[in-house]
């Protein structure tokens, strides 16, 4: 048995097809058509919180959504990209229709364009702002952006090196417990982190993830189904998801990064709040990330991460248990699948078969995931009961 799913179109813009586009860009042919089509539906730019774009924008070579939002304007709670070739369109109204009525957006836009000039290589043009602003000056990669990030929370608010080095001593020590981490067996001293190699001032080595091979996946069902499984279910309790930006350099203040509002969103959906999550299982590319996420959660007010870590513990029988399997500092980044690997952390705590590292009676988890530089934000209340 299906549930239908329910929906409305209010607005359509297409532009006049031509031969060449001459002097046009993918993103300034999506950015036409939403505004026709936005106008058409009377709506203003700040209406739209949700967007589906296709995975062809010749701009970028990934994170499409986050770029194709920053060129808009928009700062949606729900965003995608869709690849299914020429069902990519109708296949984009049906997911919209399907965010709208799960809670996590009203209005979403949907919107292809293609660009087709004359002679044209395959090389991109640098016309979005992360090539124009930031790579031209050295900004080029996840190191030298989250290095960005750092420094000016340092700058802003005094925080220090060993308040950093700290986020990432927790989770070596988590990885302790954890058989499978690749730091396993492999411990170390809070001064070994701010003594290893600077990377991209003010990051130092130990701060940054490993890459390693690995993978992850997560088989979802409905909680009808789920009570028959072999195992204990996990519930998604409440969903959240903003991005705000894609380049560093266009990014807002500290104050109001994505996960300010993606995460108070998933805690309000499933009618929580932050004091009643028993498991963090918080994405750590870099130590900066973790401590704005802190920040972000309510778990401490801005800047003031550094005492949060110095005066509580972050272990599994700890005051805020934070990323018990290691995190991805501890137990590797197997690319993408490191995302993956907090939501698996959090259903083997939820079911309790994490063995040594078990936290006592956990209920609730809050998973985070990070794209681009603290750009695309998803946050995520999982539990053990409905």
């Amino acid at each position: 048995m299906t549930t239908a799913i329910k929906g409305a179109i209010t607005g359509i813009g297409e532009l006049k097809p031509v031969r060449y586009s001459e002097g046009k860009t993918t993103l300034s042919l999506i950015a036409e058509s939403v505004r026709l089509a936005v106008q058409d539906a009377g709506l203003s730019k700040d209406d739209i919180d949700g967007l589906l774009v296709g995975p062809q924008v010749g701009e970028t070579p990934q994170h499409v959504p986050a770029t194709v939002s920053e060129y808009l304007g928009i700062d949606p709670t729900m965003s995608n990209t869709v690849d299914l070739g020429g069902a990519t369109g109708p296949g984009m109204i049906w997911r919209a229709a399907a965010a709208i009525q799960a809670g996590m957006c009203e209005t979403v836009v949907c919107v292809l364009a293609n660009k087709n000039e004359k002679g044209e290589t395959l090389r991109s043009p640098n016309r979005n702002p992360i090539r124009e602003f930031d790579v031209p000056f050295g900004a080029s990669g996840a190191n030298t952006s989250y290095a960005l990030l750092k420094r000016q929370h340092m700058e802003e608010y005094g925080s220090t090196q060993e308040d950093f080095a700290r986020i990432a001593w927790w989770h070596r020590k988590n990885a302790q417990l954890n058989p499978d981490a690749i730091f396993y067996n492999k411990p170390l001293d809070l001064e070994d982190i701010s003594a290893s190699p600077m990377i991209s001032d003010p990051l130092h080595m130990l701060e940054i993830v490993m890459p390693v091979a690995g993978g992850a996946a997560v088989v979802v069902t409905s909680p009808e189904k789920a009570v028959n499984g072999k195992h204990k279910p996990v519930y998604l309790k409440g969903a959240g998801e903003k991005i705000t930006h894609r380049a560093v350099s266009q990014a807002p203040s500290l104050d109001a990064l994505p996960f300010n509002a993606s995460i108070p969103r998933a805690l309000e959906q499933a009618g929580t709040n932050v004091e009643e999550i028993d498991l963090f299982s918080l994405y750590d590319c870099y130590t900066s990330v973790v401590a704005i996420t802190l920040e972000s959660a309510g778990l401490c007010k801005p800047g003031e991460f550094g005492e949060l870590v110095k005066n509580h513990s972050f272990g599994h029988d700890g005051d805020y248990p934070l990323n018990t399997h290691g995190g991805q500092l501890g137990f590797g980044q197997a690319d993408l699948a490191g995302g993956m690997s907090h939501v698996v952390e959090a259903v083997h705590q939820l079911r309790g078969e994490a063995g040594n590292r078990q936290i006592p009676d956990a209920a609730q988890a809050l998973v985070t995931g990070n794209g681009a530089t603290l750009s695309e934000t998803t946050a995520l209340v999982l539990g053990g009961e409905q």
